[in-house]
């Protein structure tokens, strides 16, 4: 007996974009994966170092903008991969649109927490 065949969904930006404000995911192949709310000391870290590498950018008049999540990320042109990096650095602002990042920022810095 031939076994039926799971069609498992591929899902688009156009979902990403349908979700409400405030929904921390990122997508990757098709695939939504849905963010952890970030912790207090996750957070504390991210403004630090959101904060000094502003500060660095600002102090040696380099042409590099500092982003912090959320922020979008699409590093191809086919939108297969949304990502919202917890700090990105672009130095090149063709990369930058009304929505985000297109291509690879040229730093990014993931801040690892442990689950609860």
């Amino acid at each position: 007996m031939p076994s039926a065949l799971v069609h498992e969904k591929l899902y688009t930006i156009n979902d990403i974009y349908s979700l409400p404000d405030g929904k921390h995911t990122e997508l990757i192949d098709g695939q939504i994966y849905n963010m952890a709310p970030p912790s207090t000391k996750h957070q504390r870290i991210l403004s630090f170092l959101h904060l000094e590498i502003g500060n660095y950018i600002r102090a040696n008049k380099e042409t590099c903008e500092v982003f912090p999540a959320p922020f979008a990320v699409f590093l191809f042109a086919d939108d297969s991969k949304y990502l919202e990096p917890d700090i990105s650095v672009i130095c090149y602002k063709n990369k930058l649109n009304a929505h985000g990042c297109n291509g690879a920022p040229d730093w990014i810095i993931e801040i690892v927490s442990p689950s609860v």
